[in-house]
């Protein structure tokens, strides 16, 4: 089969095209044939070894121990080990693999069926594979760690990226008030989510609009943590998801004088249940996934270029479709 392989940590350079074997499914082993994946922001931190504490929470000490990168996936079941009781060949599937060996930039991959949970009836492949990573961490970031309740006014910071877009419609799914926060290009998209409000972070600073807010969702990670902490109700939560060495430092020394004012770091949790939670979100109209363009194969380091530039709006797709051309 064709994958993207990496044989050292270093940028979109190093990924390259190969042909290797194609893996069959153990025991408790799921063979799945992939029809698209997507880019995060995770893939090109690990790929990079950035931040360096990766290196040892599964990323291997001197070079990438998962040689194939990549998280999120969509796709069909091939075959299945004899323990594995969920699923069965021809199922549609999607699932994010980070927790289980990666390897989503390929044409098959082997993973565990934890990783794995039904397809959304009614959409693509394309779509369904731009949602598990992104909106689950969202989802998380929200119910979870920010604690998001009706009626609570939140701010989604970075909201036109591949979490806020989610960020933004699983916010008004829990019937809060929204702030979306992004680029004058983005206001429109932003808007279209449901965002009861929208700022333009070049025009507008919201950190010094005198506006209060019950949690912030942190998806840039562009400005110092404390001027957030300013528009931050007493008894709110701050939650940074995603960032460098240094927001992830600066949080955790901040959140130890922050008073009643909770500043957190989210580390996404992959698991089914909350796969299939977000499936419904999707079945019932609630959430959709945004694709701001599509890539073969072949185009993966040119697609995780693309993203690191941050003018992604939405999600990266890597798809088997021929119809997938990079932009010029």
């Amino acid at each position: 089969m064709k994958a993207i392989v990496q044989y050292e940590y270093g940028s979109a350079d190093n990924l390259r095209l190969e042909e290797i074997p194609t893996p069959e499914p153990g025991d408790d082993g799921v063979l799945v044939r992939i029809e698209a994946a997507s880019v995060n922001a995770g893939d090109w931190h690990m790929m990079r070894a950035d931040p360096f504490f990766l290196r040892f929470i599964g990323g291997g000490l001197f070079a990438p121990k998962h040689r194939v990168p990549g998280a999120d996936i969509a796709g069909r079941v091939e075959a299945v080990g004899k323990n594995v009781t969920r699923l069965r060949p021809g199922d549609e599937v999607f699932g994010d693999l980070s927790a289980h060996g990666w390897g989503a930039f390929a044409e098959y991959v082997c993973t565990s069926e934890e990783a794995l949970a039904p397809k959304p009836s009614n959409v693509s492949f394309e779509e369904a594979a731009a949602v598990p990573l992104a909106a689950v961490a969202a989802l998380q970031a929200l119910r979870d760690c920010g604690q998001a309740r009706a009626g609570q006014r939140v701010l989604v910071n970075g909201a036109s990226g591949g979490v806020g877009t989610f960020a933004v419609q699983i916010a008004k799914t829990l019937d809060a008030e929204v702030t979306g926060v992004c680029s004058t290009g983005n206001l429109d998209l932003v808007r279209s989510l449901g965002a009861d409000h929208v700022v333009d972070y070049t025009r507008v600073d919201v950190t010094t609009s005198g506006q209060e807010y019950d949690v912030i969702l942190d998806a840039a990670a562009y400005r110092p943590i404390s001027d957030y902490r300013r528009v931050l109700r007493d008894g709110g939560t701050y939650v940074l998801v995603g960032g460098t060495t240094g927001a992830f430092l600066r949080v955790g020394l901040l959140g130890r004088w922050s008073g009643s004012k909770a500043m957190k770091v989210h580390a996404s949790r992959p698991n089914s249940a909350d796969l299939i939670a977000v499936s419904k979100l999707i079945e019932g109209g609630r959430v959709r996934p945004v694709i701001d363009r599509r890539y073969p194969l072949s185009g993966v380091p040119e697609a995780v270029r693309y993203l690191e530039s941050r003018r992604a709006r939405g999600k990266v797709v890597i798809t088997r479709s021929t119809d997938a051309v990079p932009p010029a």
